[in-house]
């Protein structure tokens, strides 16, 4: 069976509540997503402060948003991989893994990026 498919605004509309959907799912089953919710709040207020140019506070609440997509993505490919089937399969463990590489590849980034800019401002 097909669904109509929505145009417009209205479509517009729905992947916001999607989205939000989305959100609100990650944060109320996934500790690891809250937590990198609230380095990404604290450190942004951070950058906010620091005195440093707008370019460079950019950069630096950019790569903590990058932390947050990447755990997202980590989480979608761990619940497909549950959808599928929790008994245990290595390729459901490659796929996971590989997710959770994502995550610290994205906190390596973000820490990389904030010395750099840290030590370019006040060095």
């Amino acid at each position: 069976m097909t669904q109509k498919q929505s145009t417009g605004i209205k479509r517009i509309l729905n992947a916001f509540m999607h989205s939000r959907d989305g959100f609100m799912s990650a944060f109320k089953s996934e500790i690891a997503f809250r937590q990198d919710l609230l380095i990404f709040v604290v450190f942004s207020l951070i950058a906010i402060i620091l005195n440093i140019s707008l370019w460079h506070k950019f950069i630096l609440i950019t790569v903590l948003l990058f932390i947050l997509f990447a755990e997202l993505v980590n989480t979608a490919i761990e619940t497909v991989i549950d959808r599928i089937s929790t008994d245990y399969h290595e390729l459901s463990k490659k796929a996971k893994d590989i997710g959770s590489m994502l995550v610290l590849m994205s906190f390596i980034n973000a820490i990389m990026w904030w010395v750099i800019v840290l030590l370019m401002d006040f060095m």
